[in-house]
């Protein structure tokens, strides 16, 4: 019989304490599926203690610890207990899926978005207000306002609203405006000279104007958040900003680290990406008036949404070619940055390890690495954690009812998956 070992995660709000508890069994650590890693990473323990979670290592089974959260938001909180929930692929799509259709019921919403996000900015300095142009100019999906927008309006119809508030409206762009200032610091961190096939700010004018966007975006964003005023949500959202900043040291503190385990993978990936998607759902569900068991399923789907996201993103990193990534394939892992299919593959190919501690010091070591990683099962298996996820997000939609706004909320979980079928 196998020990099975836990591990004290921080996430920033709250030290969580434990508690040891005496579980173990018999499965071998090799071979624990991602499906039963991923629920004991992602579901709440099933006891009397609503509040407690429980987390258990890819690596060891046996002694598991039990450690209580303070607060709703905290990562790991508010899947339902029960057994894990299967993708009902009889609802999948048949044919390829746009975010243009998908949005297609949100589509005014978003075009008013549209020329409401430079306006807001303000216009006190034009060459901060010429840096927010060059990239909300460049386009994007924009897939959290369009969140936003679809969770007011398939909550509105549960609250008994005809329409979207002011509120609801304003948080679309606040989420617009935090997920762009968080674009223009990502690209002068990794030294990006292309966003959306167009210059980058700090290309354009320099690291120090972009910086100084960025914070500058921040701030706006921030100033229009508390005249919100809804305490809740302007919790919600701050925290978000300080999410971002744990991600990057989370990120910049395990580069080349082939010790990183798949539960922090998945706290960084959070703090990075679902933190401020989970904020965007739960937001609008707050402002729709909702009760709070509603509001959570939402910020628990956004989060799943965004964790699904991430692995994919991390996925299409080693299958998509450099013109179809709009960089170099493998750029994360040439930087260090271990990914979920890396930390796969780490389990199951001795030499990847030799390979990355050296950071790839020899020529073509690179390539080695990721013909590694593509053959060795790592791909394979982050796609389905992706899918485990995207399980949890489909779940958490089970407490809307039938709408073409819910409808939309599904396909955007089919979406992401369809891009690394």
């Amino acid at each position: 019989m196998m020990s099975v070992s836990c591990h004290n995660l921080e996430f920033g709000r709250t030290r969580l304490e434990f508690a040891a508890c005496g579980c173990s069994s018999n499965a071998s650590p090799n071979r624990l599926s991602v499906r039963n890693r991923a629920k004991a990473l992602l579901r709440n323990v099933n006891s009397g203690c609503k509040a407690r979670k429980l987390l258990c290592s890819r690596r060891e089974i046996g002694r598991c610890r039990v450690f209580s959260t303070k607060t709703p938001e905290a990562f790991l909180s508010g899947v339902a207990a029960g057994p894990p929930p299967v993708l009902d692929l009889t609802k999948e799509p048949t044919g390829p899926l746009s975010m243009a259709d998908m949005f297609e019921v949100v589509a005014e919403d978003l075009l008013t978005l549209n020329k409401n996000l430079q306006s807001i900015v303000g216009s006190e300095n034009p060459v901060l207000m010429s840096a927010a142009e060059q990239i909300f100019g460049a386009g994007g999906k924009r897939m959290r306002p369009a969140l936003v927008f679809l969770v007011s309006r398939a909550t509105a119809e549960i609250a008994g609203l005809k329409d979207l508030t002011k509120e609801h409206r304003r948080l679309a762009e606040i989420i617009e405006m935090i997920h762009t200032a968080s674009l223009i610091h990502d690209d002068v961190l990794d030294e990006s000279d292309m966003r959306r096939g167009k210059e980058t700010v700090h290309q354009l004018y320099g690291t120090r104007v972009a910086v100084l966007a960025g914070d500058f975006m921040f701030a706006q964003s921030s100033w229009y958040l508390a005249n919100l005023e809804n305490l809740e949500v302007i919790k919600l959202i701050s925290q978000v900003i300080k999410d971002f900043a744990s991600g990057e040291i989370k990120q910049a503190s395990s580069l080349f680290d082939c010790d990183v385990e798949l539960d922090e993978y998945l706290i960084k990936s959070y703090y990075k990406t679902a933190s401020l998607i989970a904020a965007s759902t739960k937001g609008a569900a707050i402002f729709s008036g909702v009760n709070s068991e509603i509001s959570e399923q939402m910020y628990q789907y956004g989060k799943n949404l965004g964790l699904s996201f991430q692995v994919v993103d991390d996925i299409l990193d080693f299958t998509q070619s450099a013109e179809q990534l709009g960089k170099p394939a493998g750029s994360d892992l040439a930087k260090g940055n271990l990914t979920a299919p890396v930390i796969f593959a780490l389990e199951k190919e001795t030499k990847l390890r030799d390979i990355i501690e050296s950071e790839f010091c020899e020529t073509g070591s690179l390539e080695e690495a990721i013909d590694i990683v593509k053959n060795c099962g790592g791909i394979e298996r982050a796609r389905e954690l992706a899918r485990e996820m995207a399980d949890q997000a489909i779940q958490n939609l089970h407490c809307l009812p039938q709408s073409s706004f819910r409808r939309a909320l599904e396909q955007m979980v089919y979406y992401n998956l369809e891009r690394i079928k």
